[in-house]
């Protein structure tokens, strides 16, 4: 009688290319949506971006992408002060972040739309993070990083998508490849190329958790109502934990992640 073969399963692993793990020059990133969620990643791409140089990284390019002005209702819980009232919340981010880590990053007051965006080199970014609140924006997004995967070659060339979205006490970040990455042969794992889009992929989950009132609120108590007040930060820095570990690992075995803050549980995303 014949012995059977073990087969042994390959864990499915996404690898990151060497041009993000060792760049001659500082990874291009475009954040867009700097509210709640927005301004802390924000924060998180700075603190990362200034260790990275401290380990010989090339460090971080952060262009921000957001056309709303700060209000009453936007203190306390997105960390913006009376003093920055009806000044652009990029702006007024953008500038705070490069006087305190000595950066050159850019603010920009349109929305991520085809039509606002005219120049390529700066719709463009090797990665982009989305941190908007309505599945319309992201379904714009996803149009535009669809239209530069196949139309613009540069240096800049975008590659991943990262999506943070959330209601009241949940949220998810999602990572995604724009078109198939590249990856080394493996004897240990399943190198996979392609990581799907959000907006393919959980495109009835968008929708049910998007909130069903998105007129804007008009005091702090009011958006409390409409998300808890650590959820944005909770999201922020898991989705932040992901992106050091690209960096920092060059290779992943979760492609994000649902959070629940109500039973303080996270559920992981594999890599499939």
């Amino acid at each position: 009688m014949k012995a059977r073969k073990n087969k042994t399963i390959k864990p499915a692993v996404h690898i990151v290319q060497k041009e993000l793990l060792q760049p001659y020059n500082p990874v291009s990133i475009n954040l867009i949506g700097a509210g709640g969620t927005g301004g802390q990643v924000l924060t998180a791409l700075a603190r990362m971006n200034h260790a990275l140089t401290a380990l010989g990284h090339a460090g971080l390019s952060v262009r921000v992408f957001d056309d709303d002005k700060i209000d009453d209702a936007n203190l306390g819980r997105q960390l913006f002060t009376t003093a920055e009232i009806g000044l652009y919340k990029s702006v007024a981010l953008i500038n705070r972040v490069n006087r305190f880590f000595g950066t050159n990053w850019k603010a920009e007051t349109v929305r991520y739309e085809k039509e606002q965006l005219k120049d390529k080199d700066v719709a463009s970014a090797v990665i982009t993070i989305s941190c908007v609140d309505t599945v319309q924006a992201r379904f714009n997004i996803a149009e535009v990083l669809k239209y530069l995967s196949k139309n613009y070659g540069g240096r800049n060339h975008v590659q991943y998508w990262m999506d943070f979205g959330n209601s009241r006490t949940s949220g998810q970040v999602i990572l995604s490849t724009l078109e198939k990455i590249k990856q080394p042969s493996s004897e240990i794992y399943k190198p996979i190329d392609n990581l799907p889009l959000v907006t393919d992929e959980f495109k009835e989950l968008l929708y049910s958790s998007e909130q069903a009132d998105n007129i804007p609120s008009c005091s702090l108590a009011e958006a409390l109502t409409k998300q808890d007040l650590f959820i944005n930060s909770a999201l922020a820095n898991c989705g932040a934990s992901l992106l050091w570990q690209l960096f920092r690992e060059g290779i992943l075995f979760n492609r994000g992640f649902f959070l629940n803050l109500a039973d303080f549980r996270t559920q992981p995303l594999k890599v499939a």
